[in-house]
């Protein structure tokens, strides 16, 4: 009797806790990565995510909690959302991530409304600038396509603004079969703006507003002024630019955009830019590439801060985006030959930390960096105070860069995919990650943000940046124990 008396308390709790809705609990306890699981905390946090925080289906960078403030680049306002990743078309593309794992139409739906504000937001030359405000009487509102914004018509490739954009809306427009009107017809003005944006080089520029002239190609070579205080050029975003990884967004835009819609001129406009990357690499002693160039092809000032050099970050980015080429290409050895000297010189000037430089002076190939006092930056070899809103030194690439290089040469295809033990791992955190209310919270570290919001130490935010990854992850799960 007593042991009876015992159990039934027991069986009973444990019955009324088996009864308890599975939809209440985000994750179960055992086979914490299971379908169920997975399947349930994508659902869950995909709906808080689009329910609770986006406007007119666009999203900023960060939330704070109570979800009163909102920022982008800097303080976004009520009817703001932002193109520049990781903003509207980072979402969006990780809802369409979840809709191609588990064929649910709420992730298809919810894509849909990222393009459509992306669409709002078209500018009449029709590419992007970095944020769309619905409210027309906004300050923050620029030329859009529809007639109800007022301001700039430029559109831009820096930060992968208008790639970003591109790749939802052509994707979104795949998913429905290209029979969804506005966003099949802002995709086509958009991939038309972009070809129309390309030099006959292959370079393209930061910004445009227009088609570009037409300029005589040249090969990379060093300006023959002093270019320390000579050879600034006011409007230099007219002029060819890799800045912030343009390459490597514009090539795949165009990739995909052609294995979308199977038109040669988009091929062609790939190809186009794996040879601009070549002519533009400079000569030895420094066989790597700048930032930002003129129609001579020599490297030139951009913003005050920005002087002309050979770039680590480009450089890298640039290698990288010459062995997709040369993948995209069907193995044109042209564009794998720039390479090995440019691995050479990234090895050589790697600091003693293994970063590397963001600047290399012109020849000298010494780090170059710049200190600040208010508005006025000077150069110098210093690294002891370097102002705080940039990033001066950059993880290096290299061994991933050779190794890549090395297995193209070799006749092998490189693989970045994770195996399922290890995306077990990553889900199982991302699961444990998940609060009650289907929300992944950051919590800030003093470390320099995206966009460069001022968050204290220890202050906790949502970033869009870690859903999208995270919903990512979650979907390429799902995808492979479907496949099993």
């Amino acid at each position: 009797m007593l042991r009876q008396s015992i159990g039934l308390p027991f069986l009973l709790c444990l019955t009324l806790a088996m009864l308890i809705s599975y939809e209440d609990r985000l994750v179960s306890a055992a086979e914490i990565d299971s379908k169920e699981n997975v399947s349930l905390a994508m659902r869950k946090s995909s709906e808080y995510f689009r329910n609770d925080l986006a406007v007119q289906g666009g999203y900023v960078y960060y939330y704070s909690l109570d979800l009163r403030e909102r920022w982008g680049e800097g303080k976004a306002g009520p009817d703001q959302i932002w193109v520049q990743p990781p903003g509207t078309p980072t979402v969006g593309l990780a809802y369409l991530a979840a809709y191609r794992a588990t064929g649910d139409s709420f992730y298809l739906d919810a894509a849909t409304d990222a393009a459509l504000a992306l669409v709002y937001g078209q500018l009449k030359s029709g590419g992007w600038t970095n944020s769309i405000d619905f409210n027309p009487k906004s300050k923050l509102t620029a030329e859009y396509r529809n007639g109800k914004g007022r301001g700039r018509n430029h559109s831009t490739l820096d930060d992968g603004i208008t790639q970003s954009a591109i790749r939802l809306l052509i994707h979104v427009d795949q998913a429905h079969q290209f029979r969804n009107q506005k966003i099949h017809e802002a995709a086509e003005i958009a991939l038309n703006a972009l070809l129309a944006a390309q030099f006959p080089v292959g370079a393209f520029p930061q910004v445009w507003t227009e088609p570009v002239q037409k300029v005589e190609p040249r090969k990379g070579n060093f300006p023959d002024y002093d270019w320390r205080t000579e050879g600034r050029i006011k409007n230099y975003w007219d002029y060819y630019t890799l800045n912030d990884g343009s390459a490597g967004y514009v090539t795949r835009a165009l990739i995909e955009a052609y294995e979308i819609y199977q038109d040669p001129r988009y091929q062609q406009a790939v190809l186009k830019l794996g040879d601009f990357l070549i002519a533009s690499q400079l000569p030895q002693p420094q066989p790597a590439w700048a930032q930002q160039y003129n129609y001579e092809m020599q490297p030139i000032w951009a913003r005050r801060f920005e002087p002309p050099a050979v770039t680590g970050g480009e450089t890298q980015d640039v290698i990288e985006t010459l062995m997709k080429i040369y993948q995209f290409s069907g193995g044109d050895e042209k564009y794998l030959e720039p390479i090995p000297q440019a691995l050479a010189w990234l090895k050589k000037s790697q600091l003693p930390n293994g970063q590397l430089a963001r600047y290399y002076e012109l020849k000298t190939n010494r780090p170059l960096y710049m200190t600040r006092s208010g508005k006025n930056y000077s150069l110098t070899y210093d690294d002891a105070d370097l102002p705080r809103h940039y990033g001066w030194k950059i993880k290096s690439k290299l061994p991933q860069l050779q190794r890549e290089y090395n297995l193209l040469k070799a006749g092998k295809q490189p693989s970045t995919k994770a195996s399922q033990r290890e995306l077990s791992a990553q889900v199982k955190t991302i699961l444990k990650n998940l609060d009650p209310q289907a929300r992944w919270i950051s919590t800030s570290t003093g470390e320099r943000l995206v966009g460069q919001p001022k968050f204290p130490v220890n202050r906790k935010y949502i970033a869009s940046e870690v859903f999208s990854e995270n919903l990512q992850t979650l979907s390429t799960y799902l995808q492979l124990l479907n496949a099993d």
